[in-house]
């Protein structure tokens, strides 16, 4: 039988880490993830919606590996 491999994390929209996908918010303007810590540090958009609200290019975060 094969074993069952569920992986239960998704990657935040600001800062790049994978966390759980349970312990995480939704960027306020279109609803991607964002992580506790970050949310924490009062982030509230994801670096996307962050650029569009100051007018800037979304710089994209490098992947945690």
């Amino acid at each position: 039988m094969a074993q069952l491999q569920e992986h239960d994390a998704m990657i935040c929209r600001f800062c790049g880490n994978e966390e759980r996908a349970s312990e995480g918010y939704p960027c306020h303007d279109c609803g991607t993830f964002l992580c506790v810590m970050c949310n924490m540090r009062g982030v509230v958009r994801c670096r996307a919606c962050q650029a569009k609200a100051e007018g800037t290019a979304a710089a994209i975060p490098p992947r945690a590996t």
